[in-house]
């Protein structure tokens, strides 16, 4: 789209911290853990300290062999350290490919195979518990970030290597290659260019122009996910502070929000979910927050007014963008803290004007409409360059210029789109499972997640988690579902038990299958 090509350089992640440093050296990095690779640098940094961290970690990279186009996976310890080691890879050439610590060792050697013999950087942990053997035969070599391994070589065990300069590839070349959910089997590898990359950076700046003063930034996002990329890219370039958290436990987001106060906070919808909480927190740890940022998928309702609600700001904003791993934010939704009480939580937003289009393809030749969803595609200059290893499943998805996000929905007549459901999650007869999940939550405050999947044998399963893990008390839960399509009993489960991605989305077909399994094993 023309205002995401117009003077586009690529978005140059090897030098993004030392370009940040060059203007704002001595702006603070505050973190909620140590990082593996420097753990004595503490959890207070400077943009200046981490620039030079990642200069090193590229030397080092470097004199163990890693050389431009070079792929490394990095599997490691949940961390920052992830997310800049993805910087260091970059600076000297080669292409970093980023994997959730929460994957399978199993899974992890699927997508080193499709990585194709690439360097591998790990850790001690990772090698010792969840890694099988055959890593080593199938990288180039094996590389640690933290700990000791007879047949890995310890990055920091190396001597002073001499630091080389930045070498920076042409913007249509690949940059970053990151996963994708894995919601619906082993994740494919999407491959992002610099071109790409500022291409989706470009409508986010545009929304983060709103603020004003250099209040600090919060932010607890996937560390291998690409949108960290860009939130860094316009934080850091700004010369706001930071403040990076590695998990969404709310006594320890509690915690760092009320020493820091930010007055910008962004996370994944279901960590938003997991925050409510945090309103009864006497310290009011999110009374300076003006702006809440969701990224991923649609939010619920309830979780946007309590957040709302919790600002003591005159104004608060929460701002919504709708996107994809393989195109980044495609349309955007401000709520505010005047949004009536039934507005419609399915409503994502409108696309970007210049920068991002979308439209719904009709299923059966008849109008999308909220009875009968079409298929969602969108376009954008922000479209991955295709999948690693995979490119007749990437050519699947485009239909011409147009991306088909596997999401089902409607636009009104005033043209925002309506997310109702994933294809692969839709249940005939049913409705919009979204929907009716968005109902429940607003009438049962006691619920902090519900996920309605197809039954096994008839209809389908609302599985739920509570407060606490409390029991559900089945005769408000009978009141609450009483105007929705007919359902099965609730299972409930400890939120901690239901499979999740790197950006905290349920799985529901592995949830599905789980289910399953333990009604098998009860009987």
């Amino acid at each position: 789209m023309l205002l995401q090509r117009v003077a586009n350089r690529g978005i140059r992640l090897g030098t993004l911290f030392e370009r940040a440093a060059a203007r704002h050296p001595t702006n603070d990095i505050t973190l909620d853990h140590d990082l593996d690779i420097a753990p004595e640098l503490g959890r207070r940094l400077t943009v200046g300290t981490v620039a030079d961290l990642i200069a090193d970690l590229a030397s080092r990279l470097h004199a163990s062999g890693v050389r431009p186009t070079d792929r490394v996976v990095v599997f490691k310890s949940n961390n920052f350290d992830v997310t800049l080691a993805a910087c260091a890879i970059a600076r000297i050439g080669a292409v970093p490919v980023l994997l959730s610590p929460a994957l399978d060792g199993a899974t992890v050697l699927q997508l080193i195979h499709r990585a194709g013999r690439p360097y591998l950087l790990t850790d001690q942990v990772k090698l010792d518990h969840e890694l099988p053997e055959s890593v080593f035969a199938d990288s180039a070599g094996v590389l640690l970030a933290a700990g000791d391994h007879p047949r890995a070589t310890a990055l920091r065990a190396l001597p002073e290597v001499p630091q080389i300069a930045p070498i920076t590839m042409p913007p249509e070349h690949p940059t970053l290659v990151t996963h994708t959910s894995g919601t619906t089997g082993v994740p494919k590898l999407a491959v992002h260019t610099g071109h790409t990359l500022q291409a989706r950076y470009r409508p986010q700046a545009t929304v983060a122009a709103m603020v004003r003063q250099r209040v600090p930034v919060a932010i607890h996002v996937s560390f291998v996910h690409s949108r960290l990329f860009t939130a860094l890219a316009i934080t850091l370039l700004r010369g706001f502070p930071l403040l990076v958290l590695a998990d969404d436990d709310p006594d320890r987001a509690a915690d760092l929000f009320a020493a820091h106060r930010p007055g910008v906070l962004e996370t994944h919808p279901n960590s938003f979910l997991r925050w409510e909480r945090l309103i009864d927190d006497p310290r009011r740890p999110l009374a300076t927050v003006r702006y809440f940022s969701s990224t991923f998928d649609a939010i619920h309702p309830r979780t946007v007014r309590r957040m709302l609600t919790a600002s003591a700001h005159p104004r608060p904003i929460f701002g919504q963008l709708y996107g994809q791993s393989e195109v980044g934010p495609v349309a955007a939704r401000a709520f505010t803290i005047h949004r009536p009480e039934d507005a419609d939580g399915r409503c994502v937003g409108m696309p970007f004007p210049g920068m991002t289009d979308l439209r719904v393809v009709s299923r059966d030749g008849r109008r999308p409409t909220a009875m009968n969803p079409g298929y969602i595609e969108v376009r954008t200059d922000g479209r991955i360059l295709t999948y690693l290893g995979e490119q007749q499943r990437y050519d699947n998805q485009r239909q011409g210029s147009w991306w088909r996000m596997g999401d089902l929905g409607y636009r009104t007549r005033l043209g925002c789109l309506h997310l109702l459901d994933r294809e692969v999650d839709e249940i005939d007869g049913f409705g919009s499972t979204l929907a009716a999940e968005d109902t429940l939550l607003d009438r049962l405050d006691e619920l902090i997640e519900v996920i309605i999947i197809p039954g096994p044998d008839g209809p389908p399963v609302p599985v739920v988690c509570t407060v606490d893990d409390r029991p559900l008390d089945l005769t408000r839960w009978a009141s609450a579902a009483s105007t929705l399509p007919p359902m099965a009993a609730p299972a409930q489960w400890r939120l901690a038990d239901l499979p999740q991605t790197a950006t905290t989305k349920i799985k529901r077909l592995d949830l599905a299958k789980r289910l399953v399994e333990r009604g098998s094993a009860a009987e």
